[in-house]
């Protein structure tokens, strides 16, 4: 990012000056709010995942002096939010393959820093958290202000104005709210001083990709989300890797980037990658061994198993409650099996018990992961029935449990945003956002998902047909072998290998 004649500009494209001194004064707005100290130092080092660390031999930097040294040597850093679980898998499946491809993960949560990243982010994540709920109880909100600030799309005339104008409210798409988020993660910049600056990071979030370029980082690479270009992806600096080719063409082009509809200058090739869609190594090297115990299991008449997940704002309860109501009578016939993973959010697991007491005779809750890990081993090659209800107390475990429960599923039910990626068989739901509906798109394209059924009469059919009958399941899983030998799965490891200057061979890969 520049500042000439006034103007910061990205990629050789300004901002206006009226918009350069509203980023500003955002960025004085942190300052001041946080005592803001550009000579802070952040003394880092690194100590074990509990969680992920037997899995993965993955370790956290963490703001402290007392752990082990940050020795760059084979190590990849991975650098996350927990903003939703999306950005959470996204670095999961970097550290997967950087894992596979014979490095050692470093995992860092600007979350878990104290100071100007927790205090910055967390403020930001509140406004966030606070809209996407209000998106789901209201269908005006979510339809004029929701929609249209998650897409860049025009909403009612007065309004349009109204958001364009007020700093907060600028969508997402355009030029102007990269600048203010660039300004905002520069205030985190400082932490990555502390890191040798050319040590290769993998970025699943804008502002930690922010952050490090500006404190000086030289070798990272963001792992985009989503399948709807916006300008406030992008890094000047960075290396980003797009999971498919429309993303890739819409950042290339900075297609609708401008508020007023002006062509704008590309991205420059060396900065923008399509490498596909980022998925844990685990994943990827298994499909073929899944798929065909999919469609084994189909043939012989097995319980058709589904997995729904619920996040912890604990938005469509109404459709989530649809689904499981559905599902009973299918479970009692021996039908279907239906795996619910809660996250980490106990809140919900408090909603939904009330719920389903009723059906208590069919309730298996699996509430540590050593019990999650030891059923999904006993069904990869058995037989599963029943409700199964999965709630952990850490966010590791809590989305991890998905990964691993993805291999014995059959079909997934989720909204359409980085599951969206996955290769399993998905019924896509109602989207939250509309940035979302093209994760949607990208997946009934590829052929591993459906369109997004967006009513739940919709959702209910799609369960329906995939439980009574094969040929669905059959297709999706004939297409997602079919686009693991086209490389669209591959995401992740060429991600990797961008930031570590090496090349991906598949065969070359730890299993």
């Amino acid at each position: 990012m520049k500042l000439e004649n006034g103007r910061y500009s990205l990629y050789g494209n300004a901002i206006s000056r009226k918009e350069t001194k509203q980023v500003q004064k955002w960025q004085n707005m942190f300052k001041k709010k946080f005592n803001y100290d550009e000579n802070e130092t952040y003394n880092l080092s690194l100590v074990d995942n509990e969680q992920l660390g037997p899995i993965f031999g993955l370790k956290n930097i963490v703001r402290d002096q007392d752990g082990e040294p940050i020795e760059p040597g084979k190590a990849v850093i991975v650098s996350t939010i927990r903003m939703g679980f999306g950005h959470y898998r996204i670095a999961m499946a970097g550290v997967s393959a950087a894992k596979a491809m014979g490095f050692t993960p470093y995992w860092l949560d600007l979350l878990s820093i104290p100071g100007m990243p927790t205090d910055i982010i967390n403020f930001c994540n509140t406004n966030y958290s606070k809209f996407s709920r209000i998106s789901q109880k209201s269908s005006w909100f979510n339809k004029h202000i929701w929609e249209p600030v998650t897409t860049g799309e025009k909403t009612l005339p007065g309004l349009n104005a109204f958001l364009n104008s007020w700093i907060v409210g600028w969508p997402w798409r355009f030029l102007k709210t990269n600048i203010k988020d660039y300004k905002m993660s520069e205030l985190i910049g400082n932490l990555h001083k502390n890191l040798p600056s050319d040590m290769p990071m993998l970025t699943a979030h804008m502002w930690n990709c922010m952050a490090a370029v500006s404190g000086g980082m030289t070798n990272v690479v963001d792992m985009m989300f989503d399948n709807w270009p916006m300008a406030f992806q992008l890094t000047e600096g960075a290396k980003h890797a797009v999971q498919s080719p429309s993303g890739y063409y819409g950042f290339r082009a900075m297609r609708g980037f401008d508020s007023e509809g002006k062509i704008l200058k590309g991205t420059p090739s060396d900065a923008i990658y399509f490498t596909g869609h980022h998925v844990d190594h685990e994943l990827v090297h298994n499909i073929e061994a899944d798929c065909k115990a999919r469609v084994d299991r189909a043939r012989k008449g097995a319980p058709r198993r589904f997995m729904i997940t619920m996040g912890g704002a604990g938005a469509q309860k109404e459709l989530f409650k649809a689904v499981i109501d559905h599902a009973i009578p299918l479970i009692k016939e021996n039908k279907m099996t239906l795996f619910v993973n809660l996250g980490d959010h106990a809140g919900n697991w408090n909603w939904l018990k009330e719920e389903v007491q009723e059906y208590q005779e069919l309730i298996t809750t699996h509430f540590d992961w050593e019990d999650t890990r030891t059923f999904v081993d006993s069904i990869r090659d058995g037989e599963a029935s029943g409700l199964h209800i999965f709630l952990h107390d850490n966010t590791f475990h809590a989305v991890y449990a998905t990964n691993y429960l993805m291999r014995v599923t059959d079909i997934m039910i989720t909204k359409p945003s980085e599951l969206a990626f996955y290769p399993i068989p998905k019924i896509f739901n109602e989207r939250v956002g509309g940035h979302e509906m093209w994760g949607a798109v990208r997946g009934a394209e590829v052929g591993d998902g459906t369109v997004e059924v967006a009513t739940i009469p919709q959702l209910l059919q799609a369960v329906d047909l995939l439980t009574e009958e094969t040929d669905l399941l059959e297709m999706f899983c004939d297409c997602i072998v079919k686009n693991k030998s086209i490389g669209i799965y591959d995401g992740a490891y060429h991600s990797v290998a961008l930031a570590t200057g090496t090349e991906f061979d598949r065969s070359k890969l730890i299993n």
